[in-house]
Formats: C-alpha cells, structure tokens, sequence
C-alpha cells in the first residue's frame, strides 16, 4: 500500500470515529431533550385530564386520563369563577403596562445606551440587582405608603406597581440591545435633520423590534400570572385580575379541584396561543439580547 493509500485509510478511520462519536453525543441530546419535554407537558396534560373528571375521580385517579369527559367543567368554572370580568381585569393591566414600560422603559433605555450619563453603569448595576428581589419582601412598607396616599384598591395603584416592579428590568433588556446598535445609521439621521426623536423611532425602534417584543411578552406574562400583589392592593371582586379567580372554587372546608383544573387550563390558554403564535421572534429576541449583553 503506498503513503497516499495508508494516509486515506487513516482518514477514513478518523472520520468514522468522529461520526459515531456525533451520533453518540445527538442520541444523548436527544434524550435530554426529550426528558426535559416529559418534565414540561405530562403536569400540563395531567392538569388537562382532571379538568375534565369528577371530583371523586381525581381523587380515586388523580394522574391518568378521565374515564368519563366532563366537559360542562369549563361552563361551571367559567361561571363560578366569574373569568368574563377577571379576565376583562387582567387584560386591562397586561395591556396598560405593558404600554408604559415599552415607552417609559424605551426612553430610559435609549439614554442611557446612547447618551451615557455620569453614573449610568452603576445604575445599571442597580437594575440588574432590583430586578432580581422579589417584589413580595418589601410589601409591607409598599402597602403603608400606598394606603396613605389612598392607592389601595384602586386600579391605577396595581399598575403604578406593575409598572414600577418591571422597570428595572425593562430598561436593562432593551438597553442591552441598543447599545451594540451601529451608530453610523444615527449619525446618518442625525446629518439629513432628524432630531432624537425621529431617530429613536425611526432608527432605533425597528432595529430593536425583537427586543421590545420579548421585553413586552415577558412584561404581560409576569402581570397575567402574577397573584400575591393583586390579592394584597385591590379588594373589589370587579377589579380582581384572573389569578384571584381561584378563590371561588374553595369553600370552608374543601375545594373543588375539577373546577380548578379547569379554570387553571382557561388562564393558560390565552398565555399558550399567545406563545406559539410569537416563539420564533421570543427566542430570536432572547438570544440577541443575551449575546448583546
């Protein structure tokens, strides 16, 4: 066998060693991914199947599939759970802060990625950190203050705080994603006439879509699940969001769980379609602000 002919071989060896060692690692991906799947939709699809059994099935058979559709589950927790107002609420305070933070949040962000104020980098420092403390440990004096200025049960008191408690957050996502933005574009507005405005707008907006769409989904999503703040500002059963919905299924001593199963699927809904409709632009966005960042 000449040199080229053994070189070959052993390249050929080579290679089929890497291919076998690829399929190895894909199988072994494969697998993870299909484990973190199980983890993900069998609570989902448990929670689908007691929605539709009786309260004495759930008990006998809490984890398999119904034996007899109870689809009238969803009429009754719909009724009982008075959603056509809880949602109408909740729809209500997604969308308005939603709104304030893409354009509060987008301002703060802009300046600060592209006029860069004296102690800027500190305060982001302080968002990264704000955004992380959980906005239940300071309740209490929230709940003072707000009761002094007379904000407790009035819906405009719940949104101020849902717009203050994603703030930090907000205005550190859409950052990250302005400020690797290229100037020259700015820079090009700025020479044809156009003032800051017109450049946020016109420039910036369009090239940081994806980032105001993750920032948004992940703004509504806090406010739609969002419970302990709703139950602890707002007391009027017409002004409670979604969340507060669960209480009409206890009574004193028990509670219904096929009703609130069933209920529990009428919340996600919106929240899965909503989803899959935009998952592509989501993770496009998530992935651009994490490498921006």
């Amino acid at each position: 066998m000449t040199a080229f002919g053994k070189v070959s071989l052993r390249g050929n060896i080579l290679q089929r060693g890497r291919s076998k060692e690829r399929s190895r690692l894909l199988v072994f991906n494969h697998a993870v991914l299909l484990l973190l799947t199980a983890f993900a939709v069998l609570p989902l699809l448990i929670l689908f199947f007691n929605s539709l059994k009786t309260k004495a099935e759930i008990g006998a058979n809490p984890l398999g599939p119904p034996n007899q559709i109870i689809a009238e589950n969803y009429i009754n927790a719909w009724e009982q759970g008075n959603f056509a107002t809880t949602m109408r609420n909740s729809v209500i305070y997604v969308v308005v802060t939603i709104a304030a933070e893409l354009v509060l949040g987008g301002l703060a962000a802009y300046a600060l990625a592209r006029k860069k104020p004296p102690g800027s980098d500190l305060l982001m420092l302080y968002f990264l950190v704000a955004s992380t403390i959980p906005l239940w440990m300071y309740i209490v004096p929230l709940y003072t203050q707000f009761r002094i200025w007379g904000l407790v049960g009035e819906v405009h008191g719940l949104i101020i705080i849902y717009i203050a408690g994603n703030a930090p957050l907000t205005i550190f996502l859409l950052r990250s994603y302005m400020i690797d933005l290229p100037r020259e574009l700015e820079d090009a507005a700025r020479v044809d006439g156009a003032n800051e405005l017109q450049v946020l707008t016109r420039i910036v907006l369009p090239l940081t879509k994806p980032g105001f769409l993750t920032v948004g989904l992940v703004v509504g999503l806090g406010v739609w699940n969002e419970f302990t703040l709703a139950l602890t500002f707002i007391y009027d059963p017409s002004r409670a969001p979604v969340t507060t919905s669960f209480f009409k299924f206890t009574d004193r001593f028990a509670r219904d769980w096929a009703l609130t199963s069933a209920g529990a699927v009428i919340i996600i809904f919106p929240v899965m379609v909503l989803f899959l409709a935009l998952q592509r632009q989501f993770i496009e966005g998530l992935a651009e602000g994490g490498i921006k960042t």
